[in-house]
């Protein structure tokens, strides 16, 4: 329940939950110096628990057991043992009772000042890689008096709890004096030190000021193509596919990212395509976008309305993973001009779900993203062959095939680990694995205690002996070198970031360094290269977080096993066998119907009981009955690899731009553009498709004119 992340968060945890109802028992006892243990570890476990930003602090609060509220009992307590000491009607326990009504009523002005000067440091957006150098960002007040700043200042009162047990145990009211005024009097400094932040000299620009410049930044950058995306932060991934491929839009176009939640900005990869981070409706909705004709949506989000009400651009989904699920035909695809899909089995894909969604509207595009996976050149694997098993997660409803770790993924791992042929097992789960059913996480549990018990049997057995040993110098050269890279990633990147917490600083100071990108680049390559040196040929390993990537996976293996998913799809690209779970059950030919990537795919059930079909494949490919339908299904999928997917990516952005263009002149000659005058943004290609149509089009005016007049007649 507690969801706490290692033994000695669990622990922690514990103390402090033991020792409110242990401080009630040592004052009621009295036991001064039990009572002074307890408050002791109460404290140092609450704040140990804070610096680890642990869950159970944020359910305590939702509970109505919130940091005020401890620090309030545990103050509580110390007037009982006083009032059970028998200094109920001296003059310490009068100040007890004074000191701390004074402090918990400062606490409001705190929090107050605390509050607004967050409030309205907020600039109405947050940037990357956009100067704001004309607009007015004055510096944040330093970290130590805004991060945490509630716990600070309720701890203050470690002063004047420790003065009054020192009076319980002296007798002289010198040290309540003491640590009463150094209790309140701290809480004053600091509360006054706030103050000045609130000053306008040191506010940065108001929100018509930041709106304004804004705007004179749009008009003056001139934005074409736009990445507009809205989510949780857990979902940034779907946006950070794309940064890549909008940096390398081929052409004159001028890419702009739009994001709607502060939390994506936050989680957002490198990049150093301009991003506007805008979570107001109203203000996007004000904002100058004229220039835009193309905007790109990586979801199907309820926030997309904010863009897609505009006419004058030309909206595309794009999405986020081109698959077989259900989601890559919804029918909210139909509100999009168009539909951009990797090849031709997306658009046959709509065709067969009849969702709205015309068959003119669908482009295929490829999949830039996929630029970076090695193909497979047809050779047997080598050494111990490498089995990737990344299942996809629950998802939002309970049906048997979204995923198969539930149902088949410890079957498919024992078997991986018990094959014939000995294989090492990459396991990578989806990141939003356990996130709705906890039955997921179970299973995911059980694939990972499968793979440490395997680890553990062949370390143990004398026929490996010879193979663990080798390269052990090696490895470990290659962990020292590992880690060295990330302290130094972790620099840099610390010191990219470091914005102390503040938005408006961070949005100042956020211009990509391009050498700086660059190093990051070269350390990332480096360091996925002593991740692998790192790793030994025998031994099974989970993979989870962001490094190493997914596709960094797929290099890396020589099959996969998964479920039907974008994670299959992508998989394609390399040529390599791969495996797919009915977990449905709904039978080979069914299922093969029904998804097409698994036609060129090994189809098991959930026992896994085919999985050495799968190894088959790797060591002996010549024997692989499937190598032509995956050569097929990848053509069909992805389309084809000349010319590159970057390449029709850009034209198809150029032609849909191109489109706006000449469906915005058409507007201005019906008088139809509104406020703003079309014509301006209109691309020389499309004006001069409209003039040399403008004979055509007098004629046909001519000819209705003069019917018009004989019938009048």
């Amino acid at each position: 329940m507690a969801r706490v992340a290692s033994g000695g968060e669990l622990a922690a945890a514990l103390l402090m939950l033991l020792s409110y109802p242990c401080l009630v028992i040592a004052a009621l006892l009295p036991s001064l110096w039990f009572f002074v243990a307890v408050a002791v570890v109460s404290y140092v476990a609450d704040w140990f628990l804070h610096q680890r930003r642990s869950y159970l602090i944020n359910r305590l609060g939702k509970a109505r057991a919130g940091l005020s509220l401890r620090f309030l009992l545990r103050e509580l307590t110390l007037v009982l043992l006083m009032a059970q000491l028998n200094l109920a009607n001296n003059r310490a326990f009068s100040a007890a009772i004074v000191c701390f009504l004074v402090f918990y009523g400062m606490q409001a002005p705190h929090s107050a000042l605390v509050t607004l000067i967050r409030n309205r440091r907020k600039l109405p957006f947050g940037t990357r890689n956009i100067d704001l150098g004309g607009l007015r960002i004055t510096s944040a007040p330093p970290s130590v008096l805004t991060s945490r700043s509630a716990e600070k200042m309720l701890h203050l009162d470690v002063f004047a709890m420790a003065g009054f047990l020192v009076y319980a145990k002296a007798g002289h009211m010198a040290f309540v004096y003491l640590g009463a005024a150094l209790t309140l009097g701290l809480g004053i400094v600091y509360t006054l030190a706030l103050a000045p932040y609130l000053t306008r000299r040191r506010l940065p620009a108001q929100t018509d000021d930041a709106l304004a410049f804004m705007d004179t930044w749009l008009r003056a950058y001139r934005p074409t193509t736009v990445l507009y995306f809205s989510g949780s932060a857990d979902s940034a991934y779907q946006v950070n596919m794309w940064l890549d491929t909008m940096a390398d839009l081929k052409g004159d176009e001028r890419p702009l990212v739009i994001l709607r939640e502060r939390a994506i900005l936050l989680q957002l990869a490198d990049t150093a395509v301009p991003v506007l981070c805008v979570p107001g409706a109203v203000h996007l909705m004000n904002m100058d976008l004229s220039t835009v004709r193309v905007a790109l949506y990586p979801a199907n989000v309820g926030k997309n309305i904010h863009l897609l009400r505009v006419p004058s651009m030309k909206h595309v989904f794009v999405g986020h993973g081109d698959s077989d699920k259900v989601a890559s035909i919804n029918p909210f695809s139909k509100a999009y001009d168009e539909v951009w899909t990797a090849g031709k089995a997306g658009r046959d894909r709509y065709a067969l779900a009849d969702v709205g969604v015309r068959d003119e509207d669908v482009v295929e595009v490829g999949r830039p993203q996929l630029a970076g996976i090695a193909a497979w050149d047809g050779a047997a694997a080598s050494g111990v062959p490498t089995v990737l098993y990344a299942p996809t997660w629950e998802g939002w409803t309970d049906e048997p095939g979204n995923t198969s770790l539930m149902l088949a993924g410890a079957n498919i791992v024992r078997g991986l680990v018990k094959s014939a042929t000995p294989v090492r097992v990459l396991y990578k789960p989806h990141p939003f694995t356990g996130t709705v059913n906890p039955k997921a996480k179970k299973a995911h549990d059980k694939v990972v205690a499968v793979l440490v018990k395997a680890n553990a049997e062949r370390a143990a057995d004398p026929a490996w002996s010879a193979r663990i040993a080798e390269g052990k110098a090696a490895q470990a050269a290659a962990r020292t070198e590992l880690a060295a890279i990330q302290a130094e990633l972790d620099s840099l990147v610390s010191e990219a970031t470091s914005t102390e917490g503040d938005m408006a600083i961070m949005s100042r100071d956020s211009i990509t360094d391009p050498e700086l990108t660059a190093r990051l680049a070269a350390l990332r390559a480096r360091w996925n290269a002593a991740y692998w040196k790192s790793l030994s040929s025998w031994e099974h390993k989970v993979v989870t977080g962001p490094m190493p990537h997914l596709y960094e996976c797929f290099n890396e293996s020589d099959a996969m096993v998964s479920d039907i998913s974008s994670v299959v799809s992508d998989f394609v690209a390399t040529g390599k066998p791969y495996a797919i779970t009915d977990s449905a059950e709904l039978g080979e030919e069914e299922f093969k119907r029904q998804n097409t990537a698994a036609r060129a795919a090994l189809v098991l059930g959930n026992s896994a009981s085919r999985v050495g079909e799968l190894v088959a494949a790797v060591v002996a490919p010549e024997r692989d009955p499937l190598t032509g339908p995956r050569r097929e299904i990848k053509q069909y999928l992805l389309g084809p690899d000349h010319p590159s997917s970057i390449e029709r990516f850009s034209q198809a952005v150029r032609e849909l731009a191109h489109k706006a263009d000449v469906r915005l002149i058409q507007q201005a000659a019906l008088g139809q553009s509104g406020e703003i005058d079309p014509l301006q943004e209109t691309s020389a290609q499309a004006r001069a498709e409209m003039e040399q149509a403008a004979p055509e089009r007098r004629a046909e005016d001519e000819l209705a004119a003069d019917v018009q007049e004989r019938n009048a007649g």
